[in-house]
Formats: C-alpha cells, sequence, structure tokens
C-alpha cells in the first residue's frame, strides 16, 4: 500500500490509500538498458505533486516525468526509458505545459480520474504538451512518435480567459498510441477561442471516450489517418475541424448542442481533408452537422470524399452543406441517414463520381451490439479489483532482463492467475522465452509501459517447421475468453519460424475476447539484436542476410478460432531503429503479417495496422463476418532489392500469395507484399483503409503521381468465392492499381486522385 511522504501525510488528507489499484499494487518493473535503479513507475505525489487544487503542481508533475533522464528534448526516440507516470484522484493545478517523455504513458486514477486545471495565467501550447516546439520544429518527427498513452483525465481549462487561446492536449502521434478515457472541459463565452485535442502531424492512431464540453473547438485534427471512436462534444462552436488528412474513420460520435458537428471545408483553393468515413453516430440540436467544400469540380478530384452510414439526426436542419448550398438536408425532428456520400464509387465497377444515397452494408447479427450498431469495448481497466487481485510476473520469478530465460516463470505465473481468478500484471520488462507461452482460457494479462515478451533461440529459428511465441488457446478450436491489453510480443536474433501471436480460442461472439494496446514489434530496438549494427539496410543489394530473418508471421488466427475483439493493436515490422539517435533504416525480413483462416469469423478490428511484411499485411482467407475500421498497412521498403519471392517460398497449406503464378504478365513492380488480400470469404466490412508503398528499394521517387504511383503494380485483391466484401474510403498510394478482383485491375490509381493518396469512397463487391 502507497503512501505519500509524511510531510504530505500530514499536510493534506489527499495522501490517503489510493482509490486505483494501480496506484496501491506494488511496481516491480525493470528496464534492462537503462541504469540500475530507472524508476518505471513514479506516482506524481512521491514527487511533491498535492493534488489539492490550489498547490501550483506543474514543477512536480514535470520532475516526475523527467526523473532518470528519459528521451526528452533532443533525444530521437528510446525504448530503453519506459516510464508510467500516476496520477491519483485530485485537482492538479498547473501554470504550464505537462510534457510527457517519448515512451511514457500518464494514467490517472481510473476509478475516481483526476483534473489538470490551467491556472488563469497558464503559459504553454496544451495543458499537455506532447510534443513541443523548442524550436520551429516538432521535437520528435510526429510520423515516428510510437508506444504512448494518456488515460483517465479531466482536462480543464475554464480558469484561463475565454478570449485567450488554449489548448488542452496537444497530440501528433504515431502508430501505438492512444487516448482514453478525457473529459475536456473549455468556457463556453461568445468569444472563446479554447481547443480541446489539437494534433498538426502525425501517423496515427487510435483515440477512444472523451468528452468535450464548451470551447470554439473540441478537436482540431490534421495527420494522415485515425480511428476515432465513442467521442461526445457538447456546446462547441464546432466539434471537429480537419486540417488534413488521407482518410480517417469516426464511430460512436455524439455531437450535440453545436454550431457545426464536423467542417472539413479547410483548403484555399485545394481540398485538404482526403477522405471521411462515419458511423454510427448522431448529431442533436446542431444547425449544420458536416460542413465540406467538395464539388464535382473541386480538387484534388476525389479531396473530399464522404460516407455516412447510420447517422441519427434530431434538429439537425442541415446534415451536409457543401459551397453550393444544401447537399443533403437535416430535419427539424429526428431522422436517420442510412448511408450517404459523395466522391467515387465503384458497384462494383467505376468510377462513378456521385454525391447522393448508397445502398449501406448489410451487417451480420454476430458483428453488432443490441442497438444495431457495430460491437465496441473499450479496453477494461479493472478499477473494481484491489491491488491483491493481481499476480505480479517478477514477483513469480521472471527476470524480464532481456537474458534470463523467463520461459517457466512465466508460464508459472500465468497459470496461477488464471488458476486463483486473478489478473496478470506484467511488470516492466525484457521477458525472453525459448519455447511458447501458452495462454488458456479465462486468461487476464495487463502489462506495464509496454512489458515486452520476446522469443529468442533455436526453437524459433526454423521457417519450415514455425513455433507460435504466445499461443492464445493451446489447440484449436478450444472455448473460452481472454483479456490482453498493453504489452509488447517481440522477436530476438534470427527467428525465421517464430509466429508471435497464435489465436486458437473460439469465444462467443455474445462475450469475445479482446486485445487492446497489444503489438508485435518485430526488431529495431535494444535488446532485439536486430539493429543497425546486425540489419543495416544495404540499398541496391539483393543478398538476404540469413540473421536478419525475424519472424515467420506477426499474429494467425486459426480455422476454428471466433469471437477477437482487437483494439489499436500495430503488428510491426521495423523499417528503422527506434534506439539509433538517427533513426537509421534497417532491413528485416518477416514472412507475413495478420493471417485470418477462422471458419467461423466473427472479428472485430478497430484501429490495427500491419507493416513491412514480406508476403502480404492482411490476408483473410475462407473467412467471414469481419468487422475492419482504417486499417493501415505499409510495403517493406526494400522491396523489390529484393523482392516478395524472397526469402519466405509460398507455403500453399497457408494459402500464401504465389507471386511467379500470379505476377505473369503485369508489368511493373508486381512481386510486393500485398496490403489486403481477401479469398473466399464473405461479410469483409472495411471502414477506412489506408494501404501505402512509399518507397522502390529505399527510394521515396516512386510515390507520387507525377512518378505515376509506380512501387508496385497492385496492393489489394479480392480473390475467388467473395461477397459482401465492401470498403469504404479506401485509400492507397504507390500503387498504380488500388484494387483487383481476380488478377484483373477494378480501380486505377490515375482515376481516384486525392490530395497524397489515391482515394475511393465505395467499393462493393456485388
Amino acid at each position: 500500500m502507497r503512501f505519500g511522504t509524511l510531510l504530505l501525510a500530514v499536510a493534506s488528507l489527499t495522501s490517503a490509500v489510493n482509490a486505483y489499484w494501480m496506484g496501491d499494487i506494488a511496481h516491480r518493473g525493470y528496464a534492462p538498458f537503462a541504469y540500475s535503479g530507472y524508476p518505471v513507475f513514479r506516482n506524481v505525489k512521491d514527487y511533491g505533486a498535492r493534488g489539492d487544487g490550489v498547490t501550483d503542481d506543474t514543477n512536480a508533475i514535470n520532475a516526475a516525468i523527467t526523473a532518470g533522464n528519459p528521451c526528452n528534448q533532443g533525444c530521437a526516440s528510446t525504448t530503453t526509458t519506459p516510464a508510467v507516470v500516476y496520477f491519483p484522484a485530485g485537482t492538479y493545478l498547473i501554470s504550464g505545459s505537462v510534457k510527457p517523455a517519448y515512451f511514457t504513458q500518464l494514467i490517472g486514477d481510473a476509478s475516481s480520474p483526476p483534473t489538470l486545471k490551467a491556472t488563469a495565467n497558464f503559459a504553454g501550447f496544451g495543458l499537455i504538451d506532447a510534443n513541443p516546439y523548442y524550436t520551429q520544429n516538432l521535437n520528435w518527427k510526429a510520423v515516428n512518435v510510437f508506444f504512448r498513452q494518456i488515460r483517465n483525465f479531466v482536462i480543464d481549462t475554464t480558469n484561463i480567459p475565454a478570449g485567450n487561446a488554449a489548448t488542452g492536449i496537444h497530440w501528433p502521434s504515431s502508430q501505438a498510441t492512444s487516448l482514453q478515457n478525457i473529459v475536456f472541459n473549455m468556457p463556453t463565452a461568445s468569444n472563446v477561442v479554447h481547443v480541446g485535442l489539437f494534433m498538426e502531424e502525425g501517423s496515427g492512431g487510435f483515440v477512444t471516450d472523451l468528452t468535450f464540453n464548451g470551447g470554439a473547438t473540441g478537436a482540431s485534427m490534421g495527420n494522415q489517418q485515425f480511428t476515432m471512436r465513442n467521442l461526445k462534444f457538447n456546446n462547441c462552436k464546432t466539434a471537429i475541424y480537419h486540417l488534413w488528412n488521407w482518410g480517417w474513420t469516426y464511430s460512436g460520435l455524439s455531437i450535440n448542442n453545436c454550431g457545426i458537428g464536423i467542417d472539413i471545408t479547410a483548403g484555399s483553393g485545394k481540398v485538404e481533408t482526403g477522405s471521411l468515413t462515419v458511423f454510427d453516430s448522431s448529431f442533436t440540436n446542431t444547425p449544420v452537422a458536416i460542413s465540406t467544400t467538395w464539388t464535382t469540380t473541386s480538387t484534388p478530384d476525389t479531396a473530399g470524399t464522404l460516407v455516412l452510414e447510420n447517422i441519427a439526426l434530431t434538429n439537425v436542419p442541415v446534415a451536409v452543406k457543401g459551397p453550393q448550398g444544401t447537399y443533403l438536408s437535416g430535419s427539424s425532428g429526428s431522422t436517420t441517414i442510412t448511408a450517404w456520400g459523395n466522391g467515387h464509387k465503384y458497384t462494383p465497377s467505376g468510377p462513378v463520381e456521385y454525391a447522393g444515397a448508397i445502398t449501406p452494408n448489410p451487417r451480420p447479427a454476430s458483428l453488432l451490439a443490441s442497438n444495431g450498431r457495430y460491437y465496441t469495448r473499450s479496453k477494461p481497466q479493472y478499477e473494481n479489483l484491489s491491488a491483491s487481485q493481481f499476480v505480479s510476473a517478477r514477483a513469480s520469478g521472471a527476470k524480464g532482463d532481456a537474458a534470463t530465460d523467463d520461459t517457466a516463470a512465466l508460464q508459472r505465473a500465468i497459470d496461477t492467475a488464471v488458476a486463483q481468478n486473478k489478473v496478470l500484471y506484467l511488470d516492466y520488462g525484457l521477458y525472453r522465452v525459448t519455447s511458447t507461452i501458452r495462454i488458456p482460457p479465462g486468461a487476464k494479462i495487463v502489462g506495464e509501459s509496454y512489458a515486452t515478451i520476446m522469443s529468442a533461440g533455436g526453437f524459433f529459428n526454423d521457417m519450415n517447421n514455425p513455433k507460435p511465441v504466445l499461443q492464445v488457446g493451446s489447440y484449436s478450436g478450444q472455448q473460452g475468453t481472454v483479456e490482453l491489453s498493453d504489452f509488447i510480443v517481440s522477436t530476438q536474433n534470427a527467428q525465421a519460424g517464430a509466429i508471435l501471436i497464435e489465436w486458437n480460442l473460439a469465444s462467443p461472439a455474445s462475450n469475445p475476447s479482446g486485445m487492446w494496446d497489444v503489438h508485435t514489434r518485430i526488431g529495431g530496438f535494444v535488446g532485439s539484436q536486430q539493429q543497425v549494427g546486425q540489419c543495416l539496410k544495404t540499398p541496391g543489394n539483393p543478398t538476404v542476410r540469413r540473421e536478419c530473418i525475424v519472424a515467420f508471421m506477426a499474429m494467425h488466427i486459426t480455422k476454428q478460432a471466433s469471437g477477437l475483439y482487437m483494439e489499436n493493436v500495430w503488428l510491426w515490422m521495423a523499417d528503422h531503429d527506434i534506439d539509433d539517435a538517427a533513426n537509421t533504416q534497417i532491413t528485416l525480413y518477416s514472412g507475413r503479417g495478420l493471417y485470418i483462416e477462422s471458419t467461423s469469423g466473427t472479428f472485430w478490428l478497430w484501429g490495427t495496422g500491419s507493416e513491412h511484411h514480406v508476403l502480404y499485411q492482411y490476408q483473410l482467407s475462407s473467412t467471414k463476418n469481419i468487422f475492419m475500421g482504417m486499417i493501415q498497412t505499409e510495403t517493406p521498403y526494400y522491396q523489390p532489392t529484393p523482392n516478395a519471392l524472397v526469402p519466405f517460398p509460398s507455403v500453399s497449406s497457408l494459402n500464401d500469395p504465389n507471386f511467379s503464378q500470379s505476377c505473369a504478365g503485369v508489368s511493373g513492380n508486381c512481386a510486393a507484399a500485398w496490403g489486403l488480400r481477401v479469398l473466399n470469404s464473405k461479410n469483409i466490412l472495411v471502414y477506412g483503409a489506408g494501404l501505402y508503398s512509399f518507397f522502390s528499394d529505399y527510394s521515396t521517387t516512386c510515390s507520387t503521381f507525377a512518378a505515376g504511383q509506380t512501387c508496385q503494380a497492385r496492393i489489394a485483391s479480392i480473390e475467388g468465392s467473395c461477397s459482401n466484401v465492401n470498403i469504404y474510403g479506401l485509400n492507397t498510394i504507390g500503387s498504380r492499381s488500388m484494387l483487383d478482383r481476380d488478377g484483373v485491375s477494378v480501380a486505377w490509381f490515375a482515376d481516384n486522385v486525392n490530395n497524397f493518396p489515391s482515394s475511393v469512397g465505395v467499393y462493393k463487391s456485388g
């Protein structure tokens, strides 16, 4: 049980026992590549913060963040100094920005979220400034800001005069980042200029469960792509303003008593919003739900692409307003937009430029909640559990030092937690394992600051006999549920046969298993032995170094598995060394991304990404009933030197693509990784996709319209007996063909030019 210092205990009652288990549990996290005694966990009250609403806690909070000298000003990125900065319940008065370091999580008491309240004379760009402008540039390159979280806070700017500029959270971030369970309170005066959430750059990302009260703009958004769900806006002048994007997915918006719901009018002579997909949302007492500058003659041709599905309107006179007037009327009463859009559509042939009603996706009942919307579930935080209901991995004998064989100790800790109906707390560490770790039904595992399970040794190094590192369910079709959150699965040194996650468990659609903020990070970090020193990129040289073949597959969902909810899961094969000061690029080989061959299906993929795997990023075979919300992929940067024919031979039993056959007669760089490949499947419903190929042999000269998008010939494929395979908001970069059906191009890049990608608003397979 944790108490404040004696002085604080005497001075204030706020140092009583914490209400939330995270404050009470013993913290044994160990960062093996930081200095001895480095503090992974920091309670801000241990650094002098009072949380009494009177004392200025700015310096104390930032002292907690900077303890141990983590990656701050001038540091490119790191994985060696992880941190959880914990805020017990209370009101923390701040006069300057809270500035979290790289690889740092800010977590408030989930049972009683603390308030960060600005003083009237607050100075800074954001109460939380997650990427400061120490110079004219952001401190961290926004597209390389990974592995960070902020959750469980109230952000309050109401002390700052309404007419003074103020921002709640500044959040230019990328993959494997999340905001969750945050309330933004801002003034409601007519002259208010406050902004709740602001991001101007990045390659995100995932956000959920945010509430914005008041302010000029609830959320001001500029980023390549994002998935955002369950956002509520009350009494904002504008709920959401888009600075720019390539593709964006919103679900569960609740916009109430605002002047404008979503404003996508940015751009002078050029529309800056690429595409927007909005579904399962509501607008109430808002004069204009969506304001757009899209017209049939606006430029680029497909910029401002919009898809709406299942949108409830109550006292919303104008649903979609454009420069030429009302595009879609609302109602002074209540009405529902079944499905509507503007842009280019293929149903299944095209392109057809349109602005009007579309046929909504047929939704399998197994994917829906009782209200008819797609099922969602936020990451469990176990607010009702006490510290005694957790089992510590390190207290159970695992070391997490990246050197000790932790296989037996970690397996014992998992089995003990399940037997005792407790949660395994995976204290921070790099847990080196030399054989498969099995996750039985009933398991609940929570990581501390992205604790890492890392395979090593010969057991995982035979691509002809691949083995799972983490096996959920000991056999295909085993029944039950598990909950996994906040950790990483990785590999060390050559691991040509490693399947990082094998999912065998069959869970009911009414009670699915879940993965939240669980990622694969293959190479590019200290401890992986897959860095600049071993696998530096070699442009122009197609020779494969055997020591750089580091994974067989990121994740495999097997035939009898079912019922899995995935949220903010990034299956990343590293393209650069995170712990190198220059973020130098490296060449590694991981055979496959996410492979789903479940015959029962029923999977939800909210805000997932899969990048840089040799053969494909997503492959779905003989499966059904899958929801995908803004998937994001990147082709390996080294292809076509070598191309996708090496080093992993096509395995027919895994339905691998056979480029030797399928590339016959296809011009250009054909033998390149698929972004999305769907075989003999039905009810595959994609609500946003960013499929990107930026490089050819590490050169980006191929990925522009001026260059002809020549990085690869094809990037998405639908093959065989498929039905109800539908995609909203398809955005591709670097690929000549945007989508193929049975080897024939359906959509061509030049027919669908957007601000940087090519975009198709609606594709229906028929």
